[in-house]
């Protein structure tokens, strides 16, 4: 095993951007397909440990014989075994893990589109960026102040909450979302938490937050996801016509923008987060509101419901965020976009390593926490990681 101090990122989060990492790799169970004709493979003679990042063209680069996973610093034998996990323990129907820009493990389909789910949340948060930058998008407007309203009325403490308490979970405004899979259930009495003060995971917060992104810039988050991502980011896989809202808007005016993506670029999207936005020459988004999507807004001790608090995630800008005494090692500053039915892009940027995973919803089939961790610690200890203690042991 090697030593984790060894893949430690020196100099900070910038000098591991610098560095790009991501890994290649395509180990399949026996059944499944191979990646598309003419993309890119990876020659075992010009790889190692130490070779250099590289940012995915048209195509990514995969390094599948053994002996190129090796001289990369994959253990294949423990890559089959993650290859059966997967197969037999798991409902997963895509899985992509990257290193170093290439991508050293596929599991099922990774070319389908289906649904992320909240994963949504994430990716409009990196839509955001650029026009809070440029002033378009005033953060500490409030709800008053954008003459926002929904079914029934809002109150007027509801109404003082600001785009900023939106896009962290700490509106304060308990109206009943669109969509259900949040935790408006546990919600205290409505009128009776001060905007900011409160975190709560509130799809209203969320499905307000992309109704403010539109009236403010005019732009409708599909095309903006399809203009800021899915062409710079050179997506393989990007059907405008598959995005669609959804919601019972007879419980509130704001629906829920759902997202349909295949596991291969939702890969692209977390390796644009390892690399501080940057993408090739191209900073896509920038270093500085990269960062601030996966800081700590909501440290875990003040996670709610309190169940929360037992566990290891804090939350930032609509991203969880590895936090508290059990971020250390490979999780250290570590984050994760997860939606229903077992949807992550996961980044752990200590260990420059990218997670995408896919559960299709319309199987009716979840992947558990506890495969996605499973999973994980295979993942590690394939590339060499030692970790001392596990966040969820």
């Amino acid at each position: 095993m090697t030593p984790f101090a060894l893949f430690r990122p020196c100099g900070g989060p910038a000098a591991g951007v610098r560095r790009l990492a991501i890994f290649g790799l395509f180990v399949l169970a026996a059944a499944a397909s191979g990646p598309r004709a003419g993309a890119a493979q990876a020659s075992s003679a010009r790889l190692s440990p130490h070779s250099p990042p590289v940012v995915p063209g048209e195509h990514w680069t995969y390094v599948r014989d053994p002996d190129a996973l090796s001289a990369y610093g994959w253990d294949p034998a423990t890559l089959r075994v993650l290859s059966d996990f997967v197969r037999d323990s798991a409902n997963t129907t895509g899985l992509v893990v990257v290193d170093r820009g290439r991508v050293v493990f596929t599991f099922g389909d990774i070319e389908e589109l289906s649904y992320v789910a909240s994963v949504r949340k994430s990716i409009l948060a990196i839509l955001y960026g650029p026009w809070v930058e440029n002033g378009t998008i005033d953060l500490d407007a409030t709800l008053a102040d954008l003459g926002m309203d929904d079914v029934g009325g809002l109150l007027p403490i509801e109404r003082r909450a600001t785009v900023h308490h939106l896009i962290t979970a700490r509106s304060g405004v308990y109206h009943p979302a669109s969509n259900g899979g949040d935790n408006l259930a546990d919600a205290p009495p409505r009128g009776s938490q001060e905007p900011g003060t409160y975190m709560l995971y509130n799809n209203w917060d969320f499905n307000a937050a992309g109704a403010v992104f539109e009236q403010l810039t005019g732009r409708n988050i599909y095309d903006e996801l399809e203009a800021r991502l899915a062409l710079p980011l050179q997506f393989e896989d990007w059907d405008r016509s598959a995005q669609r809202k959804s919601g019972d808007l007879t419980r509130s005016r704001n629906p829920a923008y759902h997202m349909w993506l295949s596991t291969r670029d939702m890969a692209r999207i977390g390796l644009l987060m390892l690399y501080d936005g940057r993408w090739g020459d191209t900073q896509i988004i920038s270093p500085e509101w990269a960062r601030r999507l996966h800081s700590v807004v909501t440290p875990l001790e003040e996670m709610n419901p309190p169940r929360r608090r037992d566990g290891y995630f804090g939350y930032g800008y609509m991203w969880w965020v590895w936090d508290g005494p059990r971020a250390t090692g490979p999780f250290e500053g570590a984050y994760t976009a997860r939606g229903a039915w077992g949807q992550w892009i996961t980044v752990l940027p200590a260990v420059d390593l990218v997670v995408a995973h896919k559960t299709k919803s319309a199987y009716r089939r979840t992947t558990s926490w506890e495969s996605w961790q499973r999973m994980l610690e295979l993942i590690l200890e394939a590339r060499g990681i030692e970790v001392d203690a596990w966040p969820w042991r």
